[in-house]
C-alpha cells in the first residue's frame, strides 16, 4: 500500500535528531565560538549567596544574560559589584542543556570607563547628601592632642610602618591597628567594618585614620 501523500518523511530530507543531542550540538557550538567574550552592561539582579558565589545579569537596552561569578574570583575582583553599575566582564559562555539555557561566568570585571564611575560617584553623593550626611551637624571636631588613634589599614607594607614611624617620632601616643583589606572586592566592608569595631571598644580611640597608598583609580574605589 502506498504510503500517503501527506507522510512527513516524504515532504524533507531533514534528518530527525533527539532534544538531547540537538542540545549538546548547540553546547558544543555556543562554548566552541565564543572560549572568552569581554561584555559590556549593566549589572541586574546582584545576589551574593551565602557560598560567597555572585548570581546576577548583564543587561542593556535589547537584551539581558545571566552571569555567575564564583568565590575564588570575587575574592579577586578589584571592584565590589553593585545594582545598577556599568561594568565590563571577561568570562566564558557555558551552557546547560537540560534546560536549553546560558550563561556567562566571569573571570574578571571592571568598571566601564571612568566617565561611568564618576557618574555612579555624583548619583551616590546626592543620594547620601539628602539623607544629610554631609550636614555640619554631623561633623565632629578633631581633638588637639588625641591619646588614642586608632589605624583601619592593611598590616602590612609599607603604609603601616610610616604611620607608625610618624606617630613615634612627632607625638608618641597610643595606638590601635585593625587589620583590613585595603583593595578587592571585599575591601569596603572590611575598612566599614574596622571603623565600627574600633567605636565599639569600651575605650574607643579618640580619632580613627583609614588608609592605604597610592595606586589607581579603580584601587581606590573601596574608599568612594
Amino acid at each position: 500500500m502506498p504510503a500517503p501523500f501527506n507522510d512527513p518523511s516524504l515532504l524533507t530530507n531533514t534528518p530527525e535528531i533527539s532534544v538531547g543531542d540537538l542540545s549538546l550540538a548547540i553546547k558544543n557550538t555556543i562554548e566552541g565560538a565564543f572560549g572568552y567574550v569581554r561584555v559590556r552592561g549593566e549589572l541586574s539582579k546582584v545576589t551574593l549567596a551565602k557560598s560567597g558565589h555572585l548570581y546576577t545579569a548583564l543587561k542593556d537596552d535589547v537584551a539581558v544574560l545571566d552571569a555567575v561569578c564564583w568565590k575564588g574570583t570575587m575574592m579577586r575582583l578589584g571592584i565590589k559589584p553593585e545594582e545598577g553599575m556599568e561594568v565590563v566582564c571577561t568570562g566564558r559562555l557555558t551552557t546547560y542543556p537540560g534546560r536549553s539555557n546560558y550563561q556567562l561566568v566571569i573571570e574578571s570585571m571592571e568598571l566601564a570607563g571612568q566617565g561611568a564611575i564618576l557618574k555612579m560617584l555624583e548619583e551616590r553623593k546626592k543620594k547620601l547628601a539628602a539623607e544629610g550626611l554631609f550636614d555640619a551637624a554631623r561633623k565632629k571636631p578633631l581633638p588637639f592632642m588625641p591619646r588614642t588613634i586608632g589605624v583601619v589599614t592593611s598590616p602590612t607594607g609599607a603604609v603601616i610602618r610610616d604611620i607608625l614611624h610618624r606617630i613615634a617620632d612627632r607625638f608618641p601616643c597610643h595606638v590601635i591597628v585593625w587589620p583590613a583589606v585595603v583593595q578587592g572586592a571585599t575591601a569596603a566592608t572590611e575598612v566599614a567594618r574596622g571603623i565600627a569595631g574600633l567605636n565599639a571598644l569600651p575605650n574607643p580611640p579618640d580619632v580613627i585614620i583609614v588608609a592605604r597608598g597610592g595606586g589607581s583609580f579603580e584601587d581606590l574605589m573601596p574608599f568612594n
